[in-house]
C-alpha cells in the first residue's frame, strides 16, 4: 500500500504510541489477560486506521478536456443554484463532496487549466455539511480556467474532525494539469465545484463519487 506523504508526522506520532502500548501491555500487564489483549488491539486499531486514512490509490487519469471529474471522494451531498461571492460574485451551479474519515482524503484538479485565483481563509470548524461551512469554515478557494475559457471554482473546507488543510494550487498564473494531485484535507471535511450556469450535471445527491474516476459535470463546447 502506498501512503501519503502528507501522513508522514501522524503516522510516526501513531505507530510510536501503539508501540508504547503494546510494550505497556506485555511489561506492565503481562499476566492481566483482558487488559494486555485490549491495549494489543487498540495498538492494532490504531495503526491500521491511520494507515488506511493516509492511503494513496493509483488515480492516474486520462485527460478528457470534455468533463469535469470529480475533485475528490465522497457523497454529493449538494447540487443547486447559488451566488459565489467570492469571486465570481453571480448566479453557479454548486457541486458539494462530503468526505468522511473512512474516505481518501486526496483532492485533485478536476479540468486541466491556469491558476486564476488562490486564497486562504481562516475560519470555524462546523461540521462539513452544515449550510455555512462553505462561508463560515477554514477553507482554500482555487479558480482553475481553461484553454476556452471554462472557469470553475474549488473549495477546500475543513470540518469539524478535519484541522488541516493542504493546498498546493497556490501560485495563480501557473498551469495545473486535469488529475493532478491539487491538495490534502486530514481527517474529514468537503469539497465545494461552482460550474456555471447551464453546465449538464452528470451525478445526483447522495451519490458516491471516486475522484479522478467519476465525471461530474460535461464541459460545454
Amino acid at each position: 500500500m502506498t501512503l501519503h506523504k502528507e501522513g508522514k508526522a501522524s503516522i510516526i506520532l501513531v505507530s510510536a504510541v501503539a508501540i508504547a502500548l503494546i510494550a505497556l501491555a506485555y511489561k506492565v500487564f503481562y499476566d492481566i489477560y483482558i487488559v494486555k489483549m485490549l491495549l494489543v488491539l487498540l495498538a492494532v486499531f490504531m495503526e491500521v486506521v491511520i494507515l488506511q486514512f493516509f492511503r494513496k490509490p493509483d488515480r492516474t487519469v486520462i485527460a478528457n478536456d470534455a468533463f469535469v471529474y470529480a475533485p475528490a471522494d465522497g457523497k454529493v451531498v449538494v447540487i443547486e443554484e447559488t451566488v459565489e461571492d467570492e469571486f465570481y460574485h453571480e448566479k453557479r451551479i454548486q457541486v458539494s463532496i462530503f468526505m468522511s474519515p473512512l474516505n481518501v482524503h486526496i483532492n485533485w484538479n478536476p479540468i486541466s487549466g491556469i491558476i486564476k485565483y488562490f486564497k486562504y481563509h481562516p475560519g470555524k470548524f462546523l461540521v462539513a455539511w452544515h449550510p455555512k461551512a462553505s462561508t463560515d469554515n477554514e477553507r482554500t478557494t482555487v479558480v482553475l480556467e481553461n484553454s476556452n475559457g471554462f472557469s470553475i471554482l474549488l473549495r477546500q473546507i475543513a470540518g469539524a474532525v478535519a484541522r488541516r488543510i493542504v493546498c498546493y494550487d497556490k501560485v495563480e498564473g501557473q498551469a495545473v494539469a486535469q488529475g493532478s494531485e491539487m491538495g490534502f484535507i486530514k481527517f474529514g471535511s468537503r469539497v465545494d465545484v461552482y460550474l456555471p450556469i447551464g453546465t449538464k450535471v452528470l451525478v445526483d445527491l447522495e451519490e458516491k463519487v471516486i475522484g479522478n474516476r467519476t465525471p461530474i459535470a460535461e464541459i460545454p463546447r
